[in-house]
């Protein structure tokens, strides 16, 4: 597989710059070593115990990030055969700074043969004032697993959000199998109109890809007035959700993972 790409300096002028690193091996014995556990700035990693072959990584936040003009990047390797479990301990709040540039926050995922990865973090709440460009890039290996979580937060309680431009790349075996970006708040083009969200303040999708799904295809099935499931053009399938809050939002998408998993 490629190895994964650097993530670009920030301007000169700009806030923090920060980085973290996982890697994860399979260690021989029916197990999942970490060999790397890196992080600085924000990112404190910390392993949890876990029974059986995967290992849990959770990330802590060690102070506030991202704030405007922020640099941060987030970088995971999970090797042939490891299987690995990600969480986050709390919410990401995007916040502005005093520069008034974006902050900008990149994650490279790369998951080999046989490997495992469920990427499972806490929302990203988009805070008034706040301006956030979020990359996830994701390269699979094409026997490997994936789940992964993308929940944002449009707002905290009784504010406006900020500007939030979300993408994430999927791609397997070398070739695209998913490309989506979305943008939310000011000057943002009808992001809450009734063709994105419709006055929801809380949206969210769940990828899965299987290997297994190549014989037996997810079905497409409505959730609710506000959620699919619908597969996509190659062994896997998306829960695509807006809704009213975080709760709901977690709730639906977590139904949707349930229904995938037990058809399996």
């Amino acid at each position: 597989m490629t190895a994964l790409a650097a993530a670009p300096a920030p301007p000169h002028g700009a806030g923090l710059l920060a980085s973290a690193r996982i890697v994860a091996v399979a260690d021989g014995r029916g197990g999942t070593a970490l060999p790397v556990l890196d992080g600085g700035g924000p990112f404190a990693l910390r392993r949890l115990r876990s029974p059986g072959a995967e290992a849990r990584v959770c990330l802590v936040g060690a102070m506030s990030a991202p704030l405007g003009g922020d640099a941060l990047t987030l970088t995971a390797e999970v090797e042939d055969g490891a299987v690995v479990h990600f969480s986050t301990t709390a919410a990401t709040i995007a916040l502005p700074g005093r520069t008034g540039a974006p902050a900008t926050y990149v994650v490279y995922i790369r998951v080999g043969e046989g490997a495992e990865l469920r990427w499972l973090p806490e929302p990203l709440i988009s805070a008034r004032g706040g301006e956030l460009r979020m990359t996830t890039r994701v390269e699979l290996a094409p026997t490997a697993r994936l789940v992964l979580r993308e929940e944002q937060i449009l707002g905290r309680a009784g504010e406006p959000p900020g500007r939030l431009t979300a993408r994430l790349t999927v791609r397997q075996g070398g070739r695209p199998l998913y490309d989506q970006e979305l943008s939310y708040g000011p000057g943002a083009p009808g992001w809450d109109g009734g063709a994105v969200l419709g006055g929801h303040r809380a949206v969210g999708q769940l990828l899965v890809v299987d290997p297994a799904f190549a014989a037996a295809p997810v079905a497409p099935r409505v959730l609710g007035p506000t959620a699919v499931v619908a597969p996509l053009a190659g062994p896997a399938a998306v829960v695509s959700a807006v809704a009213p809050d975080g709760l709901q939002l977690r709730t639906v998408l977590e139904t949707g993972l349930l229904g995938m998993e037990i058809g399996r």
